[in-house]
C-alpha cells in the first residue's frame, strides 16, 4: 500500500504562475522563468513512499525541499499537481478537511521545535491532541507514553527554556508520536542542533522506526543524514528531483554529474553494507557425498567450500582435509565433517565493520539475511574496490541556471 504519493506538483512564485507552469512544461528554463519575475520552487516532482519507509529529501538551501514538504500536507497550495495521503487527494482538500488530516493523519516536526513557552513539557507534548479534542485523560496518557518514548520521562512538568536545544526537539518528536498519526513530515529537524546531539537524535529516530514503523519524510541538506537514515533518497537541484533511489545506488549510480560531485566525499565504508559488496560463490550442498565434495574443491582451486541446504540456508564450511577425512571413513554425506562458521555476517552490516573480521579471517566473509541464507562472499579485492571508487569529477559546465 502506497502511504504518500506526489504526481507532477509544481509551485510557483510571482505573477501568472499557471503561466509559467505551461512554460516549464514546454521546456522554459529556470532562467527563462525568472526574467518573467517568477520563481520555480518546485518543478514536476513526482514520486511515491511506501507505508512505513523513510524517504529522505536531499538538497541544498534553495533547492526546494522544504517547499516540497509544505505542499504535502497542505501548508502551501501548490500551482499544478497532486499529492494523495492514502488514497485521498489533499490537493482538493478545503481547509476544514486539511485541518483534520494534520490532525489524524500526518504530523510534522519542524526545525526549531516550534514549542509554547508558557507550556510544561508535557503539555507541549499533548498540544496536538488537545487541538483534536481528545479528553485530559487521554492526552496526559499519551503525552507520558511519547515523552518515555524519547528519553524524557520524569520532564513532564519542566519548561522549554530549562530545557537544552536537542531536549526541546525531543519534546517537538514527542508531540508529533502521541498524536499518533500515520505520517511524520520532518524539516531539517535536527539541523540546528550540534554535532553529539545531532548524532543522538538520529539513533533515536532510527530506534523508534524500527518499533513504530511510521511513514517518514525527512528533509535536510545533510548528506551523511540522508545517508543514514533513509530507506531512499530524492535528490534535488533547482526545484527538480534528479534522482531517487538508496544510499547505495545513489553512491554506485549517480545520476548526473551534480549527484557525483555531491557524494564523492561519502565515508563509503559507512554507507555500503555487506550485502552490497557480496559476491556469488559455488557452494556444496550438505547430502553431497565426500567424492563429490572433493570433485568441486578441486575443480574450483580452493580449500573451503560453503555448504548450504535445498534453501540457500547457511549450514557450515568445509575444508579440503575435512572431506578427504570423511571420504576416508567411508560417510555417506558431508554433514559429519562440517565446521559451523562463526564469521558470518548479516547483510545490513557496514562496510566499516568487516575489517577486522576481514583480518583475522583467510577465506572471503560469507554474508547472510535474516533467516541465514547465503547471499554471497566478501572478498578483500570487493572492499579496496569500493573504497577506491571515486564519483567522477563534473565533466560539463554547471548550468547557468541552478
Amino acid at each position: 500500500m502506497t502511504s504518500v504519493r506526489v504526481e507532477h506538483l509544481y509551485k510557483i512564485f510571482g505573477p501568472q504562475p499557471t503561466e509559467q507552469v505551461r512554460r516549464l512544461q514546454a521546456g522554459a528554463s529556470q532562467k527563462e522563468i525568472r526574467a518573467a519575475g517568477a520563481t520555480a520552487a518546485v518543478v514536476d516532482a513526482t514520486f511515491e513512499v511506501a507505508e512505513g519507509e523513510t524517504f529522505v529529501v536531499m538538497g541544498l538551501s534553495g533547492s526546494g525541499k522544504s517547499t516540497l514538504i509544505r505542499m504535502l500536507n497542505g501548508l502551501l497550495t501548490p500551482t499544478s499537481g497532486h499529492v494523495y495521503v492514502d488514497g485521498d487527494d489533499i490537493t482538493g482538500m478545503s481547509r476544514k478537511q486539511l485541518r483534520t488530516m494534520r490532525q489524524r493523519t500526518m504530523s510534522m516536526v519542524f526545525q526549531h521545535f516550534a514549542l509554547f513557552p508558557h507550556r510544561t513539557v508535557l503539555e507541549n507534548a499533548g498540544y496536538g491532541l488537545e487541538v483534536r479534542g481528545s479528553d485530559r485523560s487521554e492526552i496526559v496518557e499519551k503525552a507520558r507514553e511519547a515523552l518515555s518514548m524519547v528519553g524524557l520521562a520524569g520532564w513532564e512538568e519542566r519548561y522549554p527554556q530549562q530545557l537544552s536545544g536537542g531536549m526541546r526537539q525531543r519534546v517537538g518528536l514527542a508531540r508529533a508520536l502521541a498524536a499518533h498519526t500515520d505520517v511524520l513530515l520532518m524539516d531539517e529537524a535536527f539541523s540546528a542542533l550540534d554535532p553529539l546531539i545531532k548524532r543522538e537524535m538520529q539513533d533515536q529516530l532510527v530506534r523508534l522506526q524500527a518499533k513504530l514503523g511510521k511513514t517518514i519524510i525527512f528533509i535536510t541538506h545533510d548528506l551523511n543524514e540522508a545517508m543514514r537514515l533513509g530507506d531512499r533518497i530524492a535528490m534535488m537541484r533547482a526545484g527538480r528531483i534528479v534522482q531517487i533511489g538508496t544510499a547505495e545506488q545513489i553512491l554506485n549510480e549517480p545520476a548526473d554529474d551534480y549527484v557525483a560531485e555531491f557524494v564523492q566525499d561519502v565515508d563509503r565504508s559507512r554507507v555500503l553494507t555487506a550485502a552490497s559488496l557480496a559476491e556469488p560463490r559455488p557452494t556444496v550442498s550438505a547430502q553431497s557425498r565426500p567424492d563429490e565434495a572433493l570433485t568441486q574443491l578441486r575443480r574450483l582451486d580452493t580449500d573451503l567450500l560453503l555448504v548450504t541446504d535445498g534453501d540457500q540456508l547457511l549450514l557450515g564450511e568445509l575444508s579440503a582435509a575435512a572431506a578427504e577425512k570423511a571420504y576416508r571413513d567411508g560417510s555417506a554425506d558431508i554433514r559429519s565433517v562440517l565446521t559451523p562458521v562463526a564469521d558470518a555476517v548479516d547483510g545490513s552490516t557496514p562496510m566499516k565493520d568487516l575489517f577486522v573480521r576481514m583480518s583475522s579471517r583467510t577465506a572471503p566473509v560469507p554474508v547472510i539475511d535474516q533467516q541465514r541464507r547465503l547471499l554471497g562472499v566478501v572478498t578483500p579485492a570487493a572492499v579496496f574496490q569500493a573504497l577506491s571508487r571515486e564519483a567522477a569529477a563534473p565533466t560539463t559546465e554547471e548550468a547557468s541556471d541552478v
